[in-house]
């Protein structure tokens, strides 16, 4: 198959969240089990186009947006192994400081920003000569793509006619919402401006067009595809998403296992592996020094890398934080997020002295440490699309405790000490009380070392490769082109 992934991010290009890794990791196993896909994204200004071998196609497309057509240089990179990356140079828009805005808030112009980006993906499509069978495109960024080639079918002559789209939902809590008087702007007729078509309380839904307009959507995990189908988790859109469930999937992300790693991981103290957790211990110990924890092998040490969001547990986990402290663990946290739970926790840090390691930022290197140092990973999360970091704390022998909600009751089983199954801890209610009975539980567990070697073990066991979740998505592109 001919595939082209559409997405404003991704990694090693440019990346603000899960997406660019998805967007990164998949192609590369898709081109590995044989599939020609090339992947499209926009130029920012922020992408270090030497480090990356970005190089001048010498093609160039034209764009009309907001009533003026524009030309467009379309660059090329080799840096994903076995896929060519192309990129649209629109400085106008994307030679900016970050990708979709600043602390202060969204680019006001996002919707043109997005909206070229969309409709430049037939013409780049054409001008490389890439007619493909499926355009797989991801997120609210990429929510008109389906319509443009809609637009371009229909001018007739063949090109794309037979083409199928794919819109995966990474997280529907973003949907790219604009005034109506952007319609126009976008070169789309009024006869979209329709509940069946992209307008949404009066407003302009770029994620909605993906979602009503694509052959089919998919969401990272099974149980995120049920949940946004229900009021609480749909964001308004549960009525359409449950009107096309026949052709809603849910796909579990994977992760990069040969970047994941904790037998060849350089940014980790000690090397281990499943049949070798030993070091292990060695890097609870530097994870503890470097944070200015008392190391001890009998007190376990949770781990977080985590967006410092409501989103993310944070609300629950600040409530009981000192009662978890209390029953005799230690904590570290590595994440930037709400200024509110920055001075909650940098409080808990000066009051825990020797017990607690706060750290808001986001350092790469250090999340590998944490995750190959901490005995649990907590992610306490209200909904959780997929998650990476549960994935990636298994790979490393950490052993997750976690709501049971989308990818993270998808991917963690409660461990049963009698049948000796499962690779975590789990917790229904959004409650603190919830999650300290949880924590309990887990250290029990903990007390008995050998049972603990067990547990960790069998998460570090469980599949969480791209190798499963790439085969997944070739099987519902052949439904998708009915073979």
């Amino acid at each position: 198959m001919k595939i082209a992934l559409i997405a404003s991010e991704v990694f090693p290009f440019a990346k603000t969240g899960g997406l660019a890794d998805v967007a990164g990791a998949l192609p590369k196993y898709l081109a590995r089990r044989g599939q020609e896909i090339i992947v499209i994204m926009p130029k920012y200004g922020t992408i270090d186009a030497a480090k990356f071998g970005l190089q001048d196609t010498g093609l160039e497309i034209a764009v009309e947006m907001a009533g003026e057509t524009s030309n467009h240089k379309l660059f090329a990179s080799d840096a994903i192994a076995g896929v060519k990356t192309y990129f649209i140079d629109a400085p106008e828009y994307f030679d900016r400081e970050c990708l979709y805005g600043t602390p202060e808030g969204d680019y006001p112009d996002n919707s043109l920003r997005f909206g070229l980006f969309a409709k430049s993906v037939p013409e780049i499509l054409r001008a490389i000569g890439f007619e493909a069978d499926i355009l797989h495109c991801n997120d609210w960024q990429t929510g008109l793509v389906p319509i443009y080639l809609k637009e371009e079918a229909a001018k007739g002559g063949g090109f794309l006619s037979h083409t199928k789209t794919l819109f995966t939902i990474h997280n529907i809590a973003y949907q790219g919402l604009f005034d109506r008087e952007e319609l126009p702007k976008l070169g789309l007729g009024w006869k979209y401006f329709v509940v069946g078509g992209l307008e949404f309380w009066e407003k302009v839904s770029f994620i909605k067009g993906g979602i009503v307009f694509s052959d089919a959507v998919s969401t990272v995990s099974r149980k995120y595809s049920e949940e946004i189908q229900t009021a609480e988790f749909g964001y308004g859109l549960e009525t359409i998403l449950g009107s096309r469930r026949d052709i809603l999937f849910g796909i579990p992300n994977g992760i990069d296992t040969e970047k994941w790693d904790p037998a060849t991981d350089e940014a980790i103290p000690a090397h281990f592996s499943a049949s070798d957790i030993g070091p292990k211990k060695e890097c609870k110990r530097a994870l503890a020094e470097e944070n200015d924890i008392a190391y001890s092998k009998a007190v376990p040490l949770v781990g977080m890398v985590t967006r410092l969001a409501a989103q993310k547990g944070l609300d629950l986990l600040s409530q009981a934080f000192q009662e978890l402290m209390d029953l005799g663990v230690n904590f570290v946290i590595l994440g930037a997020g709400d200024e509110e739970y920055h001075r909650i926790f940098e409080r808990f840090k000066e009051k825990l002295v020797g017990k607690v390691g706060i750290n808001i930022t986001f350092d790469s290197a250090m999340a590998r440490r944490i995750y190959a140092g901490s005995d649990m990973f907590l992610m306490p999360s209200r909904y959780e699309p997929c998650g990476l970091g549960q994935l990636i704390a298994m790979r490393y022998g950490s052993v997750p405790i976690v709501r049971r909600t989308g990818g993270l009751a998808d991917t963690v089983t409660e461990f049963d000490p009698r049948e000796m199954t499962g690779n975590g801890l789990l917790f229904t209610e959004y409650s603190a009380g919830a999650l300290i009975e949880t924590v309990k539980r887990a250290l029990n567990l903990y007390r008995d070392q050998s049972l603990w070697r067990r547990i960790a073990a069998s998460a570090m066991a469980y599949d969480s490769s791209w190798e499963r979740a790439s085969g997944q998505y070739i099987d519902l592109y052949h439904k998708l082109l009915g073979e």
